[in-house]
C-alpha cells in the first residue's frame, strides 16, 4: 500500500509519486492483461497503455480509495481493448507456438489479481452488509456473535449477510469460473 501523500502526489501529476505507483502496481496491472490478452507483449503493450490512461484520469481519482481496483479496472478494460485489437488485425492458429502459453500465469500473480477483485467487491458493498461480511470471515465470528456485536437482532444479521454474499456472488462470478467471462 502507497501511503496518502504519494497518492495525493499521483493525482496531483508528480512524477515521484507517478513512478512509485507504477513500481507498486505494474505487476498486477501485467497479472490483469495476462488474464485477458494472454501474451506477454500484448500484456507488456496494455500496462503502457493503462498507465498513460491513468496519469491522464489522475485528477479525478478519489484519493481517499485504494489505487489497486482503481488500475486493474483500467487494465482489464484496456486489455479488452488491446485483445479485440488484435483480433481483427491478425488470426492466430490454434497449432501456433505462441498459442501454447496462452493462459499461463504464475498462480501467485494470479491470486494477487483475484485478491484485489475481492477487496474491490467488499468494499462496494453497503457499510453495514460490508462490517457483517468481514465480521465473520475476517474475524471469524458466528452469526450470533455479529449481532451481539453490532447489537442488532440476529434475523437482521442473517438477512444482510444473505444480501451481501449475493451481492459478492454476482460481482465476483468470474473468479469462480476461471475468470473466463471477461
Amino acid at each position: 500500500m502507497l501511503d496518502a501523500t504519494t497518492i495525493r502526489g499521483f493525482a496531483s501529476g508528480d512524477p515521484v509519486a507517478t513512478r512509485e505507483v507504477y513500481r507498486q502496481y505494474a505487476r498486477l496491472v501485467y497479472v490483469v492483461a495476462m488474464r485477458v490478452v494472454g501474451s506477454a507483449p500484448l500484456a507488456e503493450e496494455v500496462v503502457q497503455e493503462s498507465f498513460v490512461k491513468a496519469w491522464r484520469a489522475a485528477d479525478g481519482f478519489d484519493t481517499s480509495r485504494d489505487l489497486g481496483p482503481w488500475l486493474a479496472t483500467i487494465a482489464r478494460r484496456t486489455a479488452i481493448d488491446v485483445a479485440r485489437r488484435e483480433k481483427v488485425s491478425r488470426r492466430v492458429p490454434l497449432d501456433d507456438d505462441e498459442s501454447a502459453t496462452v493462459g499461463r500465469v504464475d498462480p501467485d500473480l494470479e491470486r494477487s489479481d483475484d485478491v484485489w477483485a475481492v477487496r474491490h467487491a467488499v468494499d462496494q458493498l453497503p457499510e453495514q452488509e460490508r462490517e457483517i461480511v468481514r465480521l465473520q470471515h475476517l474475524d471469524g465470528l458466528t452469526q450470533d456473535e455479529v449481532a451481539t456485536r453490532l447489537d442488532m437482532p440476529v434475523g437482521t444479521v442473517k438477512s444482510r449477510s444473505f444480501r451481501a454474499h449475493k451481492r459478492l456472488a454476482s460481482a465476483l462470478g468470474h473468479l469462480r469460473n476461471g475468470g473466463d467471462d471477461v
